[in-house]
């Protein structure tokens, strides 16, 4: 074996490179959550940490192989020893903090994520509630663990592979070739669902495993060749730099992991490959004290981050700076504190010793199962914070049922007197439209689906196509103008968010347009509202020609969701006014006014405007008299919605009477 190898290193004892590249991992991810300028890239961090990972994991393993004396209960116990002391503080303060600090709802939730996060599943939970980059992602506490969970899963199968692959193919070209080739299944499986199914490839074992593979490859490659110092310094400065480039270049925007994710997880291979251990780049103090130190830091910058977000400092540079010295400072306790006594307290040979991580993992099963069946213990809040929350739930009761493509729903009385179609914003008002009806016998056909901006012609800019929606406005098309001939059509959608893109999250960062027409463009021109108008005219004029056509002007956005932000208030003992001012409406909607006003000339369409009822000169208010108008930040609740009730009475009370109709046979129930 060649002195400076990457394996003879990693047998022989500590290496400084390997701690100095934890550092620079740990660095980029918090500089990034934390939405310092520069490292909008720095969640490839993460994908440093699995290299490293899986080098260490070939070294125990295959090392333990080679000796003779690997044994399966010791590893995991180590990897017990390591992970869950430190894991199981951060989750027990972030429990207790909860209690204080959390809503029902949002404490129930944080219930789910501990218990999956010391079972080590929290990626396969947070991949069914999505997206990471969203701004949902700083409700969630314990996001970061989906990290641990795909690193666990990987310690648990890994060893027993390569045990089988020990007994069939013992030599060591056979080791090397079986890596190789589940890192190219694994790839080719990254890919394919960073384009399909881009929550799966960042979240799932099968489209990570290859990162931490590649880790267990230049374990063993190094074990076969030596490099002259001359090229180990070149070989790591060129990983460092293209590290370095990850970091600054790549942003969240961009399909990840897929084929980018080859820039920061080469870079971290060359550097471990490189093994200097007396680089400028990794063997300095600091990057020695950070690279110690990086997994506690990492566990507690995090609820930092989304502490920041709850108390709305996420763009405050003072509180920023506080947040990174808290990061630091709690991740030098946790590693004095817990993880350096906690490894050696476990170290001695004792099974009850051996058996507390095992208790501890138990206990937070246990307190997290009773949060989640007592919904988040609402007895321990002020009676005001539980009315206020409560609105978050005052939706359209029948949502689900009703607002799919393939669901027919009739509102208030049999007689269908009039048409609501459009997205959840439709399914947010087709109550009020039903009750302002002026006879009980009367009622609303409703046809809608989530996320459909109802324009013919719009695709939808995100993974896939949604047939949903293209099978909405197909049998919209045919079916209703034969159906209800004449009959007043209410037409609700969210607009501007699909021509706009969402309000921005908590990163102050614009989202792209949610649809496109002929080409995909990260934020909207000239050439593209263009077109957006034409469809929308085409698209209205069209169903003005078989109905009395009425639009509504768009609902205002609140950049927070109301009842969240008014609890939160509350139980800090302040009562908070939701609202954004009439000037930021009119800027963001001033497109669809203008087409929604040439329709109204062009097509005779009616605009009905509710700004005169959840506005004042000024403002536009989210909550009313102390209670939310909305159930999150843009859809108006089934209590704010009665505020509407007058403007459609006045559609009823004006219109020419019309005959009604049976409602359609598929229809829901009332």
């Amino acid at each position: 074996m060649v002195r400076g190898s990457a394996a003879s290193a990693a047998a022989d004892g500590f290496r400084t490179d390997i701690n100095g590249l934890r550092a620079w991992a740990v660095v980029a991810v918090v500089l990034y959550h934390f939405g310092v300028p520069g490292f909008g890239g720095g969640f490839v961090g993460v994908d440093v940490f699995f290299v490293i990972s899986g080098f260490l994991m070939a070294g125990i393993v295959v090392g333990g192989l080679d000796r003779g004396g690997f044994s399966l209960p010791g590893f995991y116990l180590a990897r017990a020893r390591r992970i869950l002391p430190a894991l199981l503080v951060l989750v027990a303060v972030v429990l207790v903090a909860g209690w204080f600090l959390l809503m029902t709802s949002d404490y129930q939730m944080l219930g789910r994520h501990a218990r999956e996060s010391v079972l080590f599943s929290s990626n396969l939970r947070y991949l069914d509630e999505s997206g990471y980059f969203d701004a949902a992602s700083h409700d969630k506490w314990l996001l970061h663990t989906w990290s641990l969970s795909v690193e666990w899963q990987f310690y648990l199968l890994y060893p027993l592979v390569l045990l089988l692959l020990a007994r069939c193919w013992p030599q060591r070209r056979g080791i090397l070739a079986a890596h190789l080739l589940a890192l190219l299944a694994s790839f080719a499986v990254c890919v394919f669902l960073t384009f399909s199914e881009p929550s799966q490839a960042f979240y799932l074992l099968q489209s990570r495993a290859w990162e931490l593979l590649l880790g267990g490859c230049v374990y063993l490659l190094g074990t076969r060749q030596g490099l002259s110092s001359r090229w180990r310094g070149l070989l790591e400065g060129g990983g460092i730099l293209l590290i370095a480039a990850s970091i600054a270049l790549i942003d969240a925007s961009l399909a990840w992991p897929g084929f980018l994710a080859l820039l920061p997880t080469l870079g971290a291979a060359a550097v471990l490959l490189a093994c200097r251990s007396g680089s400028p780049w990794t063997a300095s103090v600091v990057a020695q004290w950070l690279g110690t130190r990086s997994y506690s830091i990492y566990l507690w910058h995090w609820p930092l981050v989304v502490g920041l977000v709850y108390f709305y400092r996420q763009d405050d540079p003072v509180w920023i700076g506080a947040g990174l010295l808290a990061s630091l400072l709690l991740g030098h306790l946790s590693y004095v504190a817990v993880e350096v006594p906690a490894r050696r307290w476990l170290a001695r040979r004792n099974s009850l010793r051996n058996a507390a991580w095992l208790i501890g993992c138990l206990v937070v099963v246990a307190v997290s199962a009773q949060l989640v069946r007592r919904s988040g213990f609402p007895e321990r809040l002020p009676s005001e914070v539980a009315k206020v929350e409560g609105e978050r739930q005052n939706r359209n009761p029948r949502l689900k049922e009703c607002l799919r493509f393939d669901a027919a729903c009739t509102y208030g009385g049999d007689q269908v007197h009039a048409l609501v179609i459009g997205d959840s914003h439709a399914d947010a008002l087709v109550s009020a439209v039903a009750d302002a009806l002026p006879d009980a016998r009367q009622g609303v056909y409703f046809k809608g689906e989530s996320g459909c901006l109802f324009v013919y012609g719009a695709r939808w800019a995100g993974k896939g196509e949604r047939v949903d929606c293209k099978q909405l406005l197909e049998e919209v098309a045919s079916r209703l103008d034969g159906l209800y001939p004449g009959m007043p059509l209410f037409l609700i959608n969210r607009t501007t968010s699909y021509i706009r893109g969402e309000l921005p999250g908590a990163d102050g960062k614009p989202l792209p347009p949610m649809v496109y027409f002929s080409r995909k463009v990260e934020q909207p021109d000239a050439e593209y509202f263009a077109e957006f108008r034409q469809h929308y005219l085409d698209t209205m004029c069209r169903l003005a020609e078989h109905h009395p056509l009425y639009l509504l002007r768009p609902v205002p956005e609140m950049h927070v969701e109301v009842p969240k932000a008014m609890g939160r208030a509350l139980l800090r003992g302040r009562v908070e006014e939701i609202r954004i001012s009439r000037e930021e409406y009119r800027q963001r909607h001033a497109e669809v006014w203008a087409v929604q006003d040439e329709v109204a000339e062009r097509c005779g369409a009616k605009i009905l405007d509710p700004l005169p009822y959840l506005c004042d000169a000024q403002y536009c208010y989210g909550s009313k008299d102390g209670m939310p108008l909305y159930v999150d930040d843009d859809h108006l609740s089934e209590y704010g919605n009665r505020l509407l009730l007058p403007m459609f009475a006045q559609v009823f009370a004006a219109a020419p009477a019309v005959s009604t109709a049976p409602a359609m046979p598929e229809a829901g129930g009332r």
